[in-house]
């Protein structure tokens, strides 16, 4: 899979392991998981082998987020990504934002 980076802030904390704005900062060990699974998305041969890994916890997302699927950075953040493919029918991950999960959840 190629994994791209839908904003600029998600590529900074990928290859800085910070961000330039304040709103998008994180604690050291979230930014050190978050490379972790853009690492594992990196590696990975396509989406069902994330189906088999189970502290990603893959899941399509539904209702307003159609369109989105997701996988836990840890136990309070996810990453939601689109996926789809190019003319030479490879996968392409773009990472559109890391989020906290809500308490509901939990």
């Amino acid at each position: 899979m190629i994994v791209k980076f839908g904003k600029k802030y998600l590529s900074e904390l990928y290859y800085n392991g910070k961000c330039r704005e304040k709103k998008y900062r994180f604690q050291p060990n979230v930014i050190t998981s978050y490379k972790r699974r853009i690492d594992t998305l990196n590696d990975s041969s396509g989406i069902e082998a994330l189906y088999r890994i189970n502290s990603l916890h893959y899941e399509v997302l539904q209702g307003d987020k159609k369109g989105l699927s997701s996988i836990r950075v840890n136990d309070q953040y996810r990453i939601e990504f689109e996926v789809s493919k190019n003319e030479e029918d490879e996968i392409i991950v773009t990472v559109c934002t890391i989020i906290e999960l809500s308490n509901h959840y939990k």
